[in-house]
């Protein structure tokens, strides 16, 4: 008996509740929803912007650093989906240096969104040397075993996030 009496007091209190919430639900009980006066703001994605890759390609032959016009960095990076899994990697060729040995790459993020993945690391590293008198590729800066890209910074004028990476060197061998 002295159950019945302490649960009759609760089921009446959650009753109570359920009115409430009934009562809360949006439909007011009587006519329609109100109008809002403005539409609500969903939250909305910018479009993510191109990353930019920077550096030198060099020779080191004896004393003299010289660069190589016409030099190929790789740019390898993983990626993440949308359940945190790590993709295999993918790869992009760099533009060849010009005359000062500088090259640059573009990989555009929103390719990747179109398959919902995000980028998790990036590596740069020597892919190749037109000169057959400086082809060999040095860990200089981590060349061979990738660099890290750093040094970013967003270029308003181009739309672009650019990062940098330390000079690469190829030697003759010797």
């Amino acid at each position: 008996m002295a159950l019945t009496t302490f649960c009759f007091p609760i089921s009446l209190i959650l009753c109570s509740f359920m009115v409430d919430f009934a009562s809360a639900s949006g439909d007011y009980g009587y006519g329609s929803k109100p109008q809002l006066f403005h539409t609500p703001m969903f939250h909305v994605k910018e479009k993510p912007l191109p990353i930019g890759i920077e550096g030198f390609i060099l020779c080191k032959s004896g004393p003299k650093t010289i660069p190589i016009k016409g030099g190929v960095a790789r740019i390898t990076c993983l990626a993440v989906d949308e359940n945190g899994c790590q993709t295999a990697p993918f790869s992009i060729l760099s533009k060849p240096a010009d005359s000062k040995g500088y090259y640059f790459a573009t990989l555009y993020a929103n390719e990747l969104n179109h398959n919902k993945l995000k980028l998790a690391e990036c590596k740069a590293f020597l892919e190749k040397s037109p000169l057959e008198t400086c082809k060999v590729a040095t860990d200089v800066n981590k060349g061979i075993t990738g660099a890290p890209l750093s040094y970013r910074r967003l270029l308003d004028n181009k739309k672009m996030t650019l990062y940098s990476v330390p000079p690469f060197i190829f030697s003759n061998g010797y």
